[in-house]
């Protein structure tokens, strides 16, 4: 990272995961072409995300050929006047990490996954969990992603003041 300033550590970056919205999952196919989707990931543990989808597709058929992944998040996101230093500028908090991708086939993993899933983004509404398991299980790819190392955080804040938040003060 150039600007060591900005880096957070591993811990941080995770909260930035589990707060982002969504992830941007990267990936490359056999042609060497870059392709990456905004998903809705769940993070179980302290290295495993998984995010589910259609059992065929692009996306399937580039994780089975290349199981290597890039993830991204961005939270905090706001454009930002610097009245100190009169610059253009964007504040935010973002985290990075590289996984591998691997197809989930077990149906009890398959479950803990989506249940995972559907605890993050609707969790007022797991009253109907069983009955769409029932219904979807089947058709219903899952992918978990192994991170390979630490996530790595970086952040650009400001106080009200307009002087820039070190790392070490966030």
């Amino acid at each position: 990272m150039r600007q060591k300033k900005r880096e957070m550590p591993a811990e941080w970056a995770m909260e930035v995961f589990k707060k982002a919205p969504f992830i941007t999952v990267s990936m490359v196919d056999n042609d060497g072409m870059p392709y990456a989707l905004p998903l809705s990931l769940a993070l179980v543990g302290d290295d495993t995300f998984y995010f589910h989808c259609a059992a065929e597709g692009k996306k399937l058929d580039i994780l089975r050929s290349n199981p290597h992944v890039w993830l991204s998040a961005v939270t905090r996101c706001a454009p930002t006047f610097g009245e100190v230093n009169h610059n253009f500028t964007l504040q935010y908090r973002s985290a990075t990490a590289e996984a591998v991708a691997e197809e989930v086939v077990a149906d009890e993993e398959k479950i803990l996954a989506l249940r995972a899933i559907c605890e993050r983004f609707l969790p007022q509404h797991m009253s109907h969990f069983d009955a769409a398991i029932a219904r979807s299980l089947h058709r219903t790819a899952i992918i978990r992603l192994r991170l390979k190392a630490p996530a790595v955080g970086k952040h650009k804040e400001y106080d009200q003041d307009g002087r820039e938040i070190r790392a070490k003060e966030v």
